[in-house]
């Protein structure tokens, strides 16, 4: 490797198939878009938008799916070095149901398992995720074996060599119950510096929902910035200097699926950047809001001028 990757992101990858009809079950629909979907995937495409040097660690079936999500990362620029077949297991499909404005039913088919979850530690790069300016792990990858090990392993590997991001990714489909996540969420926080959830995340994660003393908890673990994200309340973002709460960005929404994984991205740049935790947060917020007006995730991953002009037009707004 000649230089550092700016992000790397490790977990979740597979297709999504979402209905080109809106407000329509799966009972009724008659016809799909196929896209790179998976959160970790998503936030190495929303990363990439910003010019960011970026590469995915995961794995996909050895399938014509799993060929089609090697191609579509290299078409949104992520480099796919680290995403290795697995043989014996199809490539995840996941579809969603679209009802606008915030129910967006998931249905994973993942098993008998997502290969994604046969990430192994003696496969990982150590010295590229040491190396990255940015890495983010997922939740789901501590859910099952042999990819939580593989997952603690890179972190402490990294030893918080720079920012070290764990999504709070809280999906209950993954876990045999709450109580077993926060577990391992818990050892995961130790090798960690920021750490992002919305509140249910944040309750399995530190036990508790409600925001700013999730954000205390979640500090007290040793992170830099604990991010909770309110829904219609917008974000709080809380480092030991400094608590920031930003309204969220008024849109029609669309598809709110891919907005969590547009903030990432958007969060991901902004470290990079090193501005000052308000101005991160609002760029997220209207990074995300972009991504929930438009249907596909990846896909809908704004560029940082389309970000900019968004900000810009609902400071118009509010004034």
């Amino acid at each position: 490797m000649s230089e550092p990757f700016d992000v790397i992101t490790m977990g979740r990858l597979g297709v999504d198939l979402y209905p080109l009809q809106v407000g329509v079950s799966l009972r009724e629909v008659e016809s799909f878009g196929k896209f790179l979907g998976g959160s970790a995937a998503n936030v190495a495409v929303a990363a990439a938008r910003y010019g960011r040097r970026t590469a995915l660690i995961s794995r996909t079936g050895a399938d014509p799916f799993g060929e089609f999500l090697h191609d579509a990362l290299r078409g949104f620029g992520v480099d796919d070095r680290f995403v290795t077949p697995v043989g014996e297991l199809n490539t995840p499909i996941t579809f969603c149901e679209i009802f606008p404005p915030d129910d967006f039913p998931l249905y994973f088919y993942r098993e008998p398992k997502a290969p994604d979850l046969e990430l192994r530690a003696d496969e990982l790069d150590l010295d590229a995720i040491r190396a990255s300016r940015v890495f983010w792990v997922t939740v789901t990858g501590l859910s099952q074996e042999p990819s939580r090990t593989a997952t603690l392993e890179a972190l402490r590997a990294r030893g918080k060599a720079g920012p070290t991001v764990l999504d709070l990714d809280y999906r209950p489909m993954f876990w045999p119950h709450p109580e077993e996540a926060r577990r391992w969420v818990r050892e995961a926080l130790a090798h960690v510096t920021v750490a992002v959830g919305n509140l249910e995340e944040c309750e399995v994660a530190v036990g508790t929902r409600e925001p700013r003393a999730a954000a205390a908890a979640l500090l007290a673990e040793g992170m830099d910035l604990a991010v909770v994200k309110q829904g219609p309340k917008g974000v709080l973002a809380v480092t030991d200097e400094r608590a920031v709460e930003v309204p969220p960005v008024e849109v029609e929404v669309v598809n709110g699926l891919g907005a969590g994984d547009a903030f990432g991205g958007a969060l991901c740049h902004g470290l990079l950047a090193g501005w000052d935790v308000e101005r991160v947060m609002r760029f997220c917020n209207a990074a995300g809001a972009i991504v929930a007006s438009r249907l596909s995730c990846a896909e809908a991953m704004p560029e940082e001028s389309e970000v900019v002009s968004m900000l810009k037009e609902s400071v118009n707004v509010q004034g």
